[in-house]
């Protein structure tokens, strides 16, 4: 796997480092709120483990599986429920939880589809955004790193479901996919 990757970039240390600071910054902010985080499997489930073990308040969780990508590396730019939340969100400060803020079809998506739940707040939080890619208005109030217009894996990221496990994030070699 390791010798499919062409650059690496974000370290274990520095993703941990990353995630520390967002937990930090999220407790200060929701202190005293009742945060309930949802998150998009199942890319986000890696980060999401470890930034809510960062969070230091009481917080719930819960997931969800929307489908814009398929097997390829774009966004189809149409996206599909596959698994929704079981629980109310009225009453709730929710933080989506967001491994990679793309061309944001399926943050917008996602965030007027909570929005209609009337919940006290709504607010993202991802991990990295990569802002040259953009396609629709939407902006992330919690962001861990800008990253270039690059195909990246690992810490969840996959590319064909393969690459979640790498404990780094870094750009996958272009022939691997080109096939």
């Amino acid at each position: 796997m390791v010798n499919d990757i062409r650059e690496v970039l974000l370290t274990k240390e520095e993703i941990e480092e990353v995630v520390k600071e967002l937990g930090k910054k999220i407790t200060e902010d929701y202190k005293g709120k009742n945060l309930f985080l949802i998150t998009v499997l199942k890319g986000a489930v890696v980060f999401l483990g470890d930034l809510m073990r960062a969070i230091e308040m009481p917080c719930e969780i819960e997931f969800m599986v929307l489908s814009s990508y398929g097997s390829g590396t774009t966004s189809t730019g149409s996206v599909k429920i596959v698994k929704d939340i079981d629980l109310p969100l009225e009453g709730k400060d929710v933080l989506i939880v967001e491994d990679i803020l793309d061309t944001g079809f399926t943050l917008s998506f996602l965030y007027k589809l909570l929005e209609e739940r009337k919940p006290n707040s709504i607010e993202i939080c991802t991990l990295l955004d990569k802002p040259d890619r953009r396609k629709v208005e939407i902006n992330a109030k919690y962001t861990g790193r800008k990253i270039p217009d690059e195909f990246v894996v690992g810490y969840g990221l996959d590319y064909d479901e393969k690459y979640r496990n790498l404990p780094f994030i870094g750009v996958l070699k272009p022939e691997v996919y080109a096939n």
